[in-house]
């Protein structure tokens, strides 16, 4: 299994990193809210150094990487597309955002990799029928605009048995994973908006037109969106649940302590199931075609 534990040198060009930082800099400018926003600037110029637990769980859940080619639907900056390049597969990096793009060409070629890139919208995908076997789109599905027609064109582009690796935030989830504030979700959205406003983390001061509200993303409850990927052939499974039922995974503190006294009283499942409703934020979710 070759997974990025140690990435090779990359070819440094001081232009091209200069412009790529400029570039990626722009997109956070709005994030400086974040107390851990250094450490987490460096995760986004360098995001391909931080990808080997998703590769990990690529693999596990998909299979081998080495010559495999892959949709990465909803690239993002590229760093997965980038890592998954550099352990052998043959990714298509698919970004609706031009600019993002731009970004993913640029730390594509501190390795020299002649990656494809494409810019277009999920819900159109431009691939024949049965093209790929193997999808993954992580932090999609909340920004596009129609996801019921984004997993047609899924289904479409999907072999029978293919599989989709993807996250769907929670509904209720206690603390937003893009606002980092607690009770959002079960706030009416009006309300939660205002709050998101007053305490400065909107993207409303931003320069960018990229500025989808609360409103405008799409949460699901576990229950709607499997009802949802069932009616184009989906048959969803939870990746957390499926570790928590083989007895991985590991926690410190007291989240920790209470997972061992679960797995002690043989609760861990029934507890994961309440935490998942009513605390978790992001599904991570493995789909596989019918």
């Amino acid at each position: 299994m070759k997974i990025l534990d140690q990435l090779p040198e990359p070819a440094l060009d001081a232009e091209r990193e200069a412009e790529l930082t400029q570039q990626i800099d722009h997109w956070l400018a709005h994030m400086t809210w974040r107390p851990d926003f250094a450490r987490w600037r460096d995760m986004r110029l360098w995001q391909e150094r931080y990808q080997s637990e998703r590769l990990r769980l690529i693999e596990r859940y998909g299979g081998a990487l080495a010559g495999r080619r892959i949709l990465d639907l909803g690239s993002g900056m590229g760093g997965t597309s980038v890592a998954l390049a550099l352990a052998g597969a043959y990714p298509l990096a698919f970004e609706y955002n031009r600019a993002y793009c731009d970004i993913i060409r640029l730390r594509a070629a501190r390795y020299s990799l002649p990656m494809p890139v494409l810019n277009g919208a999920g819900e159109a995908l431009p691939f024949a029928n049965g093209t790929f076997d193997l999808a993954i789109a992580w932090d999609v599905v909340e920004h596009v605009q129609n996801p019921a027609q984004l997993l047609a064109e899924l289904a479409r582009v999907l072999k029978p048995g293919g599989r989709v690796l993807l996250t769907v935030i929670n509904r209720f989830a206690y603390r937003d994973p893009h606002y980092h504030l607690p009770l959002l979700n079960w706030l009416p959205r009006p309300l939660a908006e205002a709050i998101i406003e007053w305490r400065g983390r909107s993207k409303g001061a931003s320069d960018f037109s990229d500025r989808q509200k609360l409103s405008e993303m799409h949460y699901y409850t576990m229950a709607g969106f499997r009802a949802l990927a069932a009616q184009y052939g989906f048959r969803v499974g939870d990746i957390r649940e499926d570790r928590v039922q083989r007895g991985e995974g590991s926690a410190t503190g007291l989240k920790g302590r209470a997972r061992d006294a679960l797995r002690r009283a043989g609760l861990a499942h029934a507890g994961y199931i309440a935490y998942r409703t009513f605390f978790q934020g992001t599904y991570e979710l493995l789909l596989v075609k019918d």
